[in-house]
């Protein structure tokens, strides 16, 4: 005879947790980029908080837990210390542009260059590993600080700092492509671009990061068609100008929805641009100033040799007044512009009114 089989009693199940989530029934639709970060701000989870207590990590629109750690120390939770309107489609844009600095530029154009002209190239991709770096590397320290309410900012944060690792490899990989080699540290780092890293908030690291220092970098990029050398260089000046012009965006557009938000902050703004206009004057007003080299280098392949430095000494100049437009350009966008106006900005008169 056999042993009765003991059948266990049914699994008494907890399902409490069913009970405490976000908003339920929500209903994101691609658009039609597919599905973006923008078509996924519906009903609450699209509520962006003016302030946030959220220290715990927790997702925007996801259920409280009460027992959760802080695990964050976010010193950016205030909706104007980060924001911008248009963040979501910044990251999208970030996405879709990817590029590979291995695969993407035409590595078998490089041919063997002058001397002269192949220093001129391994100095100025120097001296771009050291501002990329820190264009990476300050950017990060913030990303860690801001809250996950504001998830979209954070997300643009972190596509610019994977874009500034590829600046520095392609510039690393340029330098050592051609016969060259890495040079003598430019010392870009020192002065106004070090400075960067001893930003209080975030609002006066991207002052002084996005608007004025990337700016800057962003047009000499754009010029990389006229000192390329090959189609390689100019395919990677091209690429990394596409990058830069998202975050030159990112600040501008903060800096709009700030000066929108909190009018009172605006003289602490003004101030964050009197100090990068003092830097651009000063370089333009000295050229033999800490980044001579720099210009040196610029204008050697911009005349196509030592023996042309003359003539690439003017084109230098060109960019150097473009350089000064632009920058004008960005904070008239970002609601600043009256400083051109009033006679507070150092810039001449004749930059103002031709920008």
């Amino acid at each position: 005879m056999s042993e009765a089989v003991e059948i266990p009693e049914e699994h008494d199940l907890d399902t409490s947790w069913m009970e405490n989530m976000g908003e339920w029934g929500a209903n994101a639709r691609p658009g039609k980029r597919g599905l973006t970060l923008a078509d996924i701000q519906v009903g609450s989870y699209g509520d962006l908080p003016e302030v946030s207590d959220n220290m715990t990590g927790r997702p925007r629109g996801a259920a409280v837990r009460p027992e959760a750690y802080r695990v964050g120390a976010y010193s950016v939770h205030t909706l104007s210390e980060i924001w911008l309107d248009n963040a979501e489609y910044l990251y999208e844009e970030a996405l879709q542009r990817q590029w590979s600095s291995a695969t993407d530029i035409p590595w078998h154009t490089l041919e063997p260059l002058p001397d002269d002209v192949e220093e001129a190239e391994c100095f100025l991709c120097t001296f771009f590993n050291e501002v990329e770096f820190v264009a990476g590397d300050v950017p990060a320290r913030w990303i860690a600080k801001t809250t996950p309410d504001y998830l979209e900012a954070r997300n643009v944060l972190v596509v610019q700092v994977m874009d500034e690792a590829r600046h520095m490899d392609v510039f690393r990989k340029r330098a050592l492509a051609n016969g060259g080699g890495l040079m003598r540290m430019s010392g870009a780092t020192s002065g106004f671009v070090g400075s960067i890293d001893l930003a209080r908030d975030f609002t006066e690291m991207s002052t002084r990061l996005h608007i004025s220092g990337e700016g800057a970098v962003l047009t000499m990029f754009r010029m990389g068609e006229l000192f390329g050398q090959n189609e390689a260089e100019k395919t990677m000046y091209r690429l990394c100008a596409q990058d830069e012009a998202r975050h030159v965006a990112f600040g501008v557009m903060h800096l709009r929805f700030l000066a929108a938000a909190e009018p009172e902050r605006g003289e602490e703004i003004n101030c964050y641009l009197d100090e990068a206009e003092g830097q651009l004057i000063s370089g333009q007003q000295n050229p033999a100033g800490a980044l001579a080299e720099t210009s040196e280098a610029l204008a050697v392949l911009l005349g196509g040799g030592m023996q042309h430095y003359d003539e690439g000494h003017k084109k230098l100049l060109v960019i150097r007044r473009r350089q000064l437009k632009e920058y004008m350009k960005r904070v008239m966008s970002a609601g600043f512009g009256e400083r051109f106006e009033n006679g507070r900005s150092p810039i001449p008169e004749r930059y103002a009114a031709s920008a």
